[in-house]
């Protein structure tokens, strides 16, 4: 079983165990060694802990599973007799539970945690949970593809004592109203630096410059800050031409700050009229056997590389910062508009599922619609499911290569950030407060894109102030002029625009396996979706596609062999 689940060869893996009267603690890891960790199991205080993820401070393990430990990780613990496991605020390190009338079983892969309740290795499929993963590509709730096994929610422990499971659960924090003075926005953002700093001083003794992705927007700014800040030594890189607003951007963060910047250039190609893809099937398996059934073969999914220890860092997650990305795409933030957002968020594409699936979909919706704050509905939305589902899943090919250090997803900045006001982190006035914090170098750096927000509220006209709800009022100095996103013509995408040729195989597939889908979409309307020559919504035929093949056997299994090459057209830019 342990080839089925984990996405990495079997000669990498190196593991751990325990045994205590009725209790196994077992560990695996594709980690070469614990210079960034704890071992793969601790012993102190009577009881051995286990850690999926890492802490800001290895010294904490023995703290675990304290909510207020620092780091991105989830924390198994067990002495005679108890087994428990433990979540972070943002459940990026999952937890899986399942119990069978003599077992119950806590792991960090959903599939292994299923076929060890099994009591053969068929793989039994949870059909209607599925119905999310069709609409969006991921879960929007805690469910999983396997019957009988159950994501634990954030901030949650589950503890199993004399064969008695009991699960607890801490609530997200509650956010503070927006300060409405500088003093006290200065504590509050004060706070919020103190997280990040945290998050990045182990990084100082490494012995080797972090390598940061930088580009000329938010997310990555705030790192280079954060880094500069700590004294960390770092160097950056940057993927573009030198004449994009990335890339010149980037250069003056580098030099502001006096740190290493590279520029990697894509390959210059001649125009193509057609490329050739990779066959959905390969795509498919490679997805479900890394992400468990939990992630679209639409997602780009980073493959495999054998693990390197070298500290990177990226701007994933930085929306976090911002009230998420849920909030971050309205541009209409009354209450009808968000609760919206809401529904949508839950029941998309609703004609084309059953009406059990539809109704499964309106339950899960029920109580986030049930809360009286939208935005900060929408910031928790962010965090359970995209972060802590999506996320959670697709990060897995990543985990295969390396462990990179993602201060965004840090236990304690979470935290912190949640407890800040919804609107005044969506007005991006606490970023750019944080950056003028940690790094006033960049004061006169423009950002690539759109406006910072709280400025954008100074420039909107009386009918638009609807959209940006924060004060117009700052004392915040007035950033620069921005730089427009630069059209590359790079935007077509083989996935997005898959012509005729990749619809087809696509079409088959789904079509095909109608009777296995039956539960939870309309075979006529799902045959109206493949209707045209080329798909009109290429995400949800990725998502059909990827769901078809996890009902119809394609994983656990071996990889499929001699599968051709797809031809992709480049679409009439006329059309």
């Amino acid at each position: 079983m342990i080839e089925w689940a984990f996405p990495v060869p079997p000669d990498v893996i190196r593991g751990r165990e325990w045994h205590g009267r009725g209790v196994s603690l077992l560990a695996w890891t594709n980690e070469p060694d614990d210079a960034r960790r704890p071992p793969l199991i601790t012993e102190h205080g009577g009881r051995v802990i286990g850690l999926n993820g890492h802490l800001a401070d290895p010294a904490e393990v023995t703290a675990l599973p304290d909510d207020s430990v620092g780091g991105c990780f989830s924390a198994w613990f067990a002495r005679d007799g108890e087994l428990g496991a433990s979540t972070a605020i943002n459940r990026v390190c999952p937890v899986f539970h399942a119990e069978t009338p003599e077992l119950h079983i806590v792991g960090s892969r959903a599939l292994l945690v299923h076929l060890t309740a099994r009591p053969d290795e068929r793989v039994d499929f949870d059909v209607l949970a599925l119905q999310s993963m069709v609409r969006q590509g991921f879960f929007l709730s805690d469910e999983t593809p396997y019957k009988g096994v159950s994501a634990l929610r954030p901030s949650s422990r589950l503890v199993v004592r004399d064969g008695v499971r009991t699960v607890t659960e801490t609530p997200l924090p509650e956010a503070a109203p927006a300060p409405t003075s500088a003093r006290h926005k200065r504590a509050a953002v004060g706070e919020l630096a103190e997280a990040l700093l945290a998050t990045v001083a182990p990084l100082r003794d490494l012995g080797e410059p972090v390598n940061l992705a930088l580009t000329g927007g938010r997310d990555t700014r705030i790192l280079a800050a954060l880094l500069h800040a700590a004294r960390v030594p770092f160097r950056t890189t940057t993927n573009g031409l030198d004449t994009h607003p990335d890339v010149i951007i980037a250069r003056m963060i580098a030099e502001r700050l006096g740190v290493e910047h590279t520029v990697i250039a894509p390959p210059q190609t001649a125009a193509k009229d057609a490329v050739l893809v990779e066959h959905p099937l390969g795509r498919a398996w490679e997805t479900l056997r890394t992400c468990e059934g939990m992630t679209s073969a639409y997602e780009t999914i980073v493959s495999y590389l054998p693990y390197s220890g070298k500290p990177t860092m990226s701007g994933q997650s930085g929306e976090t910062l911002r009230a998420g990305s849920l909030n971050l795409l309205q541009t209409d933030l009354g209450d009808q508009a968000l609760r919206r957002r809401i529904e949508t968020t839950f029941t998309k594409d609703a004609k084309l599922f059953t009406a059990e699936a539809n109704e499964h979909a309106r339950e899960l919706a029920r109580p986030w619609l049930a809360r009286g704050n939208r935005l900060e509905t929408l910031d928790h939305l962010y965090i359970w499911y995209k972060v802590g589902r999506w996320q959670a899943s697709a990060r897995a090919g990543s985990l295969r290569r390396g462990d990179p250090v993602r201060p965004f997803l840090d236990n304690r900045v979470v935290r912190a950030a949640l407890s800040l006001d919804q609107s005044w982190r969506l007005s991006e006035e606490v970023i750019y407060t944080l950056i003028l914090r940690l790094a006033p170098e960049l004061r006169d750096v423009p950002i690539e894109g759109r406006q910072w927000r709280f400025v954008q509220s100074t420039e909107s006209a009386p009918a638009k102030r609807r959209r940006f709800p924060w004060p117009a009022r700052t004392r915040l100095p007035g950033p620069p002029p921005h730089l427009p996103t630069t059209k590359t013509g790079g935007g077509w995408s083989w996935r997005t625009s898959p012509g005729p040729a990749l619809t087809d195989v696509l079409r088959q597939q789904v079509l095909g396996s109608l009777d296995a889908l039956a539960p939870i979409v309309e075979p006529d309307e799902v045959r109206a979706l493949f209707a045209d020559p080329v798909v009109r919504k290429p995400a949800l035929a990725w998502h059909l596609y990827t769901v078809s093949t996890l009902l119809t056997g394609l994983y656990p299994g071996k990889a499929p062999e001699d599968l051709p090459r797809i031809t992709v057209s480049r679409p009439d830019p006329g059309r």
